[in-house]
C-alpha cells in the first residue's frame, strides 16, 4: 500500500464518524494538558466563529427541526468553552505575574478593551453583560423550551389521532402518514433535549461568573504573596487578565444563549420562510404600521426640549419606508406584464394548426356551474378536491388499479348549483347540489320530516332533504344521514367510477399493473404475455371480471389460472370463467364475509336445461329465449331477491357455468342487486342454503 492509499483510507475513515469522538476527547483532554498561549488564541478565535455560525444557521432555518443537532452542538460548545477556561485559568494563574501577554493576546486585547483605563468600570459592565446573559435570555430561552417540551409530548396523542384520521379518509397515503408520526416524534426529542440543553447554558453561565471571582482573587493573592508582586501591579494585571479571559468566553456564550432563545421562540407557520423572510413578510408588508409609528415619532419630535432631530429623522424615513411599500403593494395589484416585442410579433401572426389543438377526450372528467366553482377551490376553502382525492385512492385500492385523475372544469351552460360527471366526454352523471346547505338522507327508515328543499341521492336515488347546517342534529336525531355537499358529488363520482370500472381499464393500466407484478413474478409474466395470450385478450378477461364487480386485486392468481388454461380456452368469455372460479373463495367472501352461510335461488334442472339448450345456439352472451319465459323469469327473481333482501342477505342466483354470464347480461340493469354466481365459483367449504327454486312458470 502507496502512501496516497493510505492517506485517502485514512480521510475516508476520518469523514465517517472518527472526527467527532476526537474532537470530544480532545476537549477533555484540555482540563489536563497545559496550553501555550498561541493555541489559547486559536482556541479562543474559533470558539467566537463557531458560535457566530451556530448563530447564522438558526437565522437561516426554516423549521427548528433544520437544526435537530441543535441540542449536541450546546453540550459540545459548552465543553469546549468550560476547557477553554480551565486552561486560561491555569495560564492566568501560573504565567500572570509575567504581563497582559502571558495568556494570550486575544485575552489581553479584551481585557484592555473592556476595562478603558478604569477597573471599576469594566468590572460594572462585565458583571452587566453577566447578568443579561444569565437572568434575562438564558432564563427566557429555558422557560419557552421547558414550555414547548411540555406542550409538544401532550398535543402527540391528538396528532396522532389526526392522522389516523386522515389516513382512514384516505386524504394520505401510508407513506405520508409515516413521515408525519416520524417527524412528531422528531420535534417531541427535539423541544426534550433543547429542555435539558438550557439547562447546560445556564450552568455555563454560573460557572463564569464563579471562574471571573476565582482568578481575580486567585491571581491576587498569588501575584502578591508567592511573587512578590506590588498591590498596584498586582491589580493592574489580573484584573486585565481575568475580565479578559470572562469577557472572550461569555461573549459565544451571549451568542449562543441568543440562538437558543431564537431557535425556541420560532413559529413557522408551515410558510418554509427562514426568519428574515418571515419578518420582512410579516412587520414590513404593512404601510399602515409604519405610517402610524412615523406620526406618533413625528408628534414627539415636535415637542419643545426634545430631541428634535434624532426623532423627525426617525419619522421621515418611516414616513417614506410606509410610502414606498404601499405604491409598491399597488403597482403590483394593478401593472400587467407587458409582452416582448417577440411576443407581440407572435400574437399578432395567426398560430399554425397543429395535434396540440386537437383535444384529447377526458377519461374522467367534473363539469361544475359557477355556483359549485368555491367548492373546487383550494383558495376559498373548498373541500371537494381532497374528497375527490380520497374517492380515487379508496377505489383504486378496492378495484385493483389506478383510477385515472378527474379533470375539473366550470361549464356555464349548466345551471349555477349543477354539476355533470364525464366518461369519456359522455355525461354518465349528473346533479343539483347546494354549497351552503347539507343534504339529509332517507336511509329507508326515519321517526319525522324536517323542513327543506326535497331531492334524491343522485349516487343510490335516495329521497333527501336539502336543509340548512343548523338543522343538522334535529335530522339526525330523527334517522336521516346528514352529509355535506362536497362529500355528496364526491360518493356520486365513486358510484359511477365503481359502475363503469370496466371502461377504465385500458391497455396502458393493465401494462403497468404487468411491470408491476413483473417484480415480485417475473417468470410468471413472461411465460403468459405474450407466447399464450396477447395483452388484449388480458385486458378484455379483466375488463369482464370488472364489468360483474370482481376485483382484480388478485393478479397472481388471476394469471397462473390464465396460464394454466390459456392453451386450452383461447376466448375472452371462456377464460373469464375460469378465472372466476379460481377467484370463487374472495367473490363469496365479498358477498357474505368469512362465517356467513350463503343463501341461494337456484332453477329446476327442466328451466336450467331449456336455458343451457338456448345459450348453445344464441350469438357469444345472449340468450335466445322467448319473451314470455324471460319476463315470467324476472319477476319471480325480483320477488324472491326482494325477500332476502328483507332478511338482510344478499341475493344470490346459483346457476350453471355455462349460462351464468349471459343471465348476468340479462338481468344487469333490471336487477342490479342480484348477484349470479356459478357451481364451480362457491368453496367446497361453504356452507349454502337453497331459499328458493324457480321454474318454468315462475
Amino acid at each position: 500500500m502507496d502512501f496516497r492509499q493510505l492517506f485517502d483510507n485514512m480521510k475516508a475513515n476520518w469523514s465517517k464518524g472518527i472526527a467527532v469522538p476526537f474532537g470530544v476527547l480532545a476537549l477533555l483532554g484540555m482540563v489536563t494538558i497545559p496550553l501555550p498561549p498561541f493555541l489559547l488564541d486559536v482556541f479562543f478565535t474559533f470558539n467566537i466563529a463557531l458560535s457566530l455560525v451556530v448563530l447564522m444557521v438558526t437565522l437561516y432555518a426554516k423549521r427548528p427541526l433544520d437544526f435537530a443537532i441543535f441540542p449536541t452542538i450546546i453540550l459540545l460548545s459548552t465543553l469546549f468553552r468550560l476547557s477553554l477556561n480551565i486552561a486560561s485559568t491555569r495560564v492566568i494563574l501560573l504565567e500572570g505575574h509575567n504581563g497582559g501577554a502571558s495568556a494570550g493576546d486575544v485575552i489581553e486585547a479584551f481585557g484592555e478593551f473592556v476595562i478603558g483605563g478604569n477597573y471599576a468600570v469594566g468590572l460594572v459592565v462585565f458583571a452587566i453583560l453577566v447578568v443579561i446573559n444569565f437572568v434575562v435570555i438564558t432564563k427566557g430561552a429555558g422557560r419557552v423550551a421547558e414550555v414547548s417540551a411540555r406542550f409538544t409530548l401532550d398535543s402527540m396523542p391528538g396528532k396522532q389521532m389526526a392522522i389516523d384520521a386522515d389516513l382512514n379518509a384516505g386524504l394520505i397515503t401510508q407513506e405520508d402518514a409515516q413521515m408525519r408520526r416520524r417527524e412528531i416524534a422528531t420535534e417531541a426529542e427535539f423541544y426534550g433535549s433543547m429542555d435539558g440543553a438550557s439547562k447546560f447554558v445556564r450552568g455555563d453561565a454560573i460557572a463564569g461568573l464563579i471562574i471571573l471571582f476565582i482568578n481575580l482573587i486567585g491571581g491576587f493573592a498569588i501575584g502578591v504573596w508567592q511573587n512578590d508582586m506590588s498591590f498596584a501591579d498586582a491589580a493592574e494585571v489580573y484584573t486585565i487578565l481575568t475580565l479578559g479571559d470572562g469577557l472572550v468566553a461569555q461573549i459565544p456564550a451571549l451568542i449562543l444563549s441568543t440562538a437558543t432563545a431564537i431557535i425556541v421562540t420560532r413559529v413557522t407557520g408551515g410558510d418554509n420562510k427562514d426568519m428574515g423572510e418571515q419578518m420582512q413578510m410579516q412587520m414590513f408588508s404593512t404601510p399602515r404600521a409604519l405610517g402610524t409609528t412615523a406620526g406618533v415619532i413625528g408628534v414627539i419630535g415636535l415637542i419643545p426640549g426634545m430631541p428634535n432631530i434624532a426623532f423627525l429623522t426617525f419619522a421621515s424615513v418611516a414616513g417614506a419606508g410606509a410610502y414606498f411599500i404601499h405604491r409598491k403593494q399597488q403597482e403590483n395589484e394593478t401593472r400587467p406584464i407587458p409582452p416582448t416585442p417577440e411576443e407581440q410579433e407572435a400574437q399578432s401572426r395567426p398560430k399554425e394548426l397543429s395535434w396540440d389543438d386537437v383535444q384529447a377526450v377526458d377519461v374522467l372528467g367534473l363539469e361544475v356551474g359557477y355556483r359549485l366553482i368555491p367548492m373546487v377551490d383550494k383558495g376559498q376553502n373548498g373541500q371537494l378536491l381532497d374528497r375527490i382525492k380520497g374517492v380515487r385512492r379508496k377505489v383504486s385500492q378496492e378495484l385493483g388499479f389506478l383510477v385515472p385523475s378527474v379533470h375539473i372544469r366550470d361549464n356555464l351552460d349548466l345551471k349555477p348549483n349543477q354539476y355533470r360527471i364525464m366518461l369519456m366526454g359522455v355525461d354518465s352523471g349528473h346533479g343539483e347540489v347546494y354549497p351552503d346547505k347539507e343534504m339529509a338522507i332517507n336511509p329507508g327508515q326515519v321517526f319525522g320530516e324536517v323542513n327543506g328543499i326535497k331531492t334524491t341521492d343522485p349516487a343510490f336515488g335516495l329521497e333527501a332533504v336539502w336543509i340548512e347546517p343548523e338543522n343538522q342534529d334535529q335530522a339526525q336525531a330523527l334517522g336521516y344521514t346528514v352529509v355535506d355537499a362536497s362529500t355528496v358529488v364526491a360518493t356520486h363520482i365513486s358510484q359511477l367510477i365503481q359502475d363503469y370500472s370496466y371502461e377504465l381499464l385500458g391497455h396502458d393500466e393493465v401494462q403497468q399493473l404487468l411491470d408491476k407484478l413483473k417484480v415480485t413474478s417475473p417468470k410468471l409474466v413472461s411465460e403468459l404475455i405474450p407466447d399464450k395470450l396477447g395483452l388484449a385478450s388480458l385486458v378484455k378477461v379483466l375488463q369482464n371480471l370488472l364489468q360483474e364487480k370482481v376485483p382484480i386485486r388478485d393478479m397472481r392468481t388471476i394469471l397462473e389460472t390464465l396460464t394454466a388454461k390459456a392453451d386450452l380456452q383461447k376466448t375472452p368469455a371462456a377464460l373469464t370463467i375460469d378465472v372466476r372460479a379460481a377467484l370463487g373463495r374472495s367473490i363469496v367472501q365479498q358477498l357474505v364475509g368469512n362465517e356467513g352461510e350463503l343463501k341461494v335461488i337456484t332453477l329446476e334442472p327442466s328451466l336450467e336445461q331449456i336455458l343451457l339448450q338456448a345459450s348453445q345456439g344464441a350469438p357469444e352472451g345472449q340468450l335466445a329465449v322467448e319473451p314470455g319465459l324471460a319476463e315470467r323469469l324476472h319477476g319471480t327473481l325480483k320477488q324472491e331477491a326482494q325477500k332476502i333482501e328483507v332478511a338482510g342477505q344478499p341475493p344470490v342466483l346459483l346457476v350453471a357455468p355455462q349460462i351464468r354470464a349471459q343471465l348476468a347480461r340479462l338481468f344487469r340493469f333490471s336487477l342490479p342487486s342480484l348477484v349470479i354466481l356459478a357451481y364451480s365459483e362457491v368453496p367446497e367449504n361453504r356452507q349454502i342454503s337453497v331459499v328458493a327454486n324457480v321454474g318454468q312458470g315462475g
